[in-house]
């Protein structure tokens, strides 16, 4: 077995690690990379979670834990207005997650009344979801910011009406036992393939009115906002990290 180059670089003395001339010295072999399958088109990586695949909405309830009210037609689910958000039923930390969505292409109202919705990862920290295509609003809560707190790098946004894409990396913050956080979330985002957010630090909590709170917590659901508006969603999926 080759040599392990962690444990060769911290108990080899410099003057050893100087003269090294086999390019065989500095291979690690083991541990190797799990082998999973890449997905073919829209198609999600064969370690993903399908969250919705456009059939049905088992993955999912409303915030009472009750059956999720959402109405699906041609393989998406569109937010039924007042009904409210819906979970996963299952928790999730750190996390890849691929979600696509839809505003309505009939274009009612401006600004935070146009197309709005939410991504929530852990329940708490949002990824915005607006139609922002030549529709101003404040530029830390326009389409693809981390709501309140991270304006993105451009504005991607497709017409209404055309599907987007969310591509998120989600680092989860860290709590100690005593409740006091130890490490900051970090998100990254694409929007339609470009880059948005670059490893941001997640400041703490969403909040509309006020600044972001840093209240202790575990593993938590994905949240979709019911904000009023018929935003639509399809091919979601998450990958645990």
């Amino acid at each position: 077995m080759k040599t392990n180059l962690f444990f060769a670089l911290l108990f080899c003395p410099f003057f050893l690690l100087a003269q090294i001339s086999d390019p065989v010295a500095t291979e690690v072999w083991e541990p190797t990379a799990r082998v999973i399958t890449p997905g073919q088109g829209q198609a999600p990586p064969s370690d993903a979670i399908v969250l919705f695949d456009g059939r049905h909405l088992d993955h999912w309830q409303a915030t009472d834990s009750s059956a999720a009210k959402w109405s699906i037609a041609e393989n998406a689910m569109t937010v039924v207005p007042q009904s409210g958000g819906i979970s996963t039923k299952k928790s999730f930390g750190d996390c890849q997650l691929h979600i696509e969505w839809r505003s309505p292409a009939v274009v009612k109202g401006e600004g935070q009344l146009r197309g709005n919705s939410g991504v929530f990862l852990q329940s708490r920290y949002e990824v915005q979801i607006l139609d922002n295509y030549n529709n101003k609003t404040y530029s830390n809560g326009q389409a693809a910011s981390v709501y309140k707190q991270y304006i993105p790098l451009v504005n991607a946004c497709r017409p209404p009406g055309e599907w987007q894409t969310y591509d998120i990396i989600f680092k989860a913050p860290s709590f100690n036992a005593d409740g006091i956080k130890i490490a900051s979330g970090s998100l990254t985002v694409l929007h339609n393939g470009v880059l948005v957010q670059n490893h941001v630090e997640v400041m703490g909590t969403t909040e509309y009115i006020g600044f972001p709170k840093n209240k202790a917590h575990g593993k938590a659901p994905l949240f979709l906002q019911d904000h009023g508006d018929l935003v639509s969603y399809r091919n979601i999926w998450i990958r645990e990290l």
